[in-house]
């Protein structure tokens, strides 16, 4: 597994004691009306976030790392592969505490890195509900661009940008 650092954030796999900080985050209202629901209770649900996330390391070398500005979890972000899609997206979700300082921005961007460079992906994508300005401009900063328009997991209506690795290494 891998972690990275940013100029400003320690990008981390989560771990099993990351379960209570990271349910507050996943699980707060303002996080939680952009990503798909959360069944059960918050803590053991995010467990099964985590569990997945570390299968995602072992078997593809990718997942979503915890996002920590000095000791505190603020969030998720990483590659994330998306059986669905058969493809692998970019992705964050930030407390609202840490939005507006550029860490969505700075996250996705050592996320995108990482899957050319290191992976050699050939294309990554993301998706969000079309209401969801902040995260599409944080797409459109990255260099990504809308493509089309998908059905995700319990919504309808996503919006899909994507980027490649030559259009990445151009920029």
């Amino acid at each position: 597994m891998t972690t990275l650092q940013t100029e400003r954030l320690r990008l981390r796999p989560l771990v099993a004691g990351d379960a209570e900080a990271y349910a507050a985050v996943r699980c707060h209202p303002e996080v939680a009306r952009w990503l798909p629901p959360v069944t059960g209770a918050p803590v053991e649900a995010v467990r099964g976030t985590i569990g997945r996330f570390a299968s995602g390391w072992q078997e593809r070398r990718h997942a979503p790392w915890g996002v920590f500005l000095g000791d505190r979890l603020i969030g998720h972000g990483g590659l994330n592969f998306v059986p669905e899609f058969e493809a692998t997206e970019v992705l964050w979700a930030l407390h609202p505490d840490a939005w507006g300082h550029g860490y969505a921005t700075e996250v996705a961007r050592a996320a995108l890195a990482y899957g050319f460079g290191t992976l050699r992906l050939d294309l990554i994508f993301a998706i969000t509900l079309p209401d969801n300005v902040a995260s599409q401009a944080v797409m459109k900063r990255l260099g990504l661009t809308y493509r089309r328009r998908v059905d995700y997991k319990s919504f309808t209506d996503i919006v899909w940008y994507d980027i490649d690795r030559k259009a990445w290494q151009a920029l």
